[in-house]
């Protein structure tokens, strides 16, 4: 009988040590699918403005009495410093993103996905990635409003309804960047729930 006990004990311990090896596994692929997605989108995000550049006739009336001159006239993501370091920081965050997935998943048969030192300082540099993801965003949130709405008190004209095409895709590379943004915080939430349940 009491083997019979002992045996059902290490069968229902055996069930719980694979139970907890699977949802450990299932967390570490869902990490992995979340920094793959977050890789994706903040890569879509650095090409979509990076190749961002319109052409346009511009007619230029020097005086009264003279007909308009037309001029072509180019805008360009690197014109505008805030595009540059949206760009740049968009770079940055998904070589990070490659990166960290490669480590991860090279160390995967560390402790809960991660391992000691390499997890924290995955988090930390997790953490780092949406400060300057949000910050990014805000900057080049700031010029391309300038760039719909004008500023009255500077005599900043709107540039967006003669460079139509550049800002749609500039606000699509700004809602792109801002879900990658958003992916690296529910990654950082996931680190912290992680240890929350240690």
């Amino acid at each position: 009988m009491e083997m019979s006990k002992s045996s059902s004990n290490n069968g229902e311990l055996e069930k719980e040590v694979l139970v907890r090896m699977g949802s450990k596994r299932g967390v570490g692929s869902f990490e992995s699918l979340v920094r793959l997605l977050a890789m994706a989108l903040t890569l879509s995000a650095a090409v979509i403005l990076g190749v961002d550049k319109q052409t346009k006739i511009v007619s230029i009336k020097i005086l009264d009495t003279l007909p308009p001159i037309n001029l072509p006239a180019t805008a360009k993501w690197h014109y505008l410093s805030a595009f540059t370091y949206f760009v740049v920081v968009n770079a940055i965050a998904c070589s990070y993103a490659a990166v960290s997935l490669v480590l991860l998943l090279a160390n995967r048969g560390g402790k809960s996905g991660g391992g000691g030192g390499l997890g924290l300082v995955i988090v930390v540099v997790d953490l780092m990635m949406v400060a300057l993801l949000f910050s990014s965003n805000g900057a080049a949130a700031a010029i391309g409003l300038v760039g719909y709405e004008g500023n009255s008190h500077v005599q900043w004209k709107k540039v967006c309804d003669v460079f139509g095409k550049f800002c749609d895709q500039g606000a699509a590379a700004l809602i792109i960047s801002l879900l990658g943004a958003i992916t690296f915080l529910l990654l950082v939430m996931l680190a912290i729930k992680r240890l929350h349940c240690k």
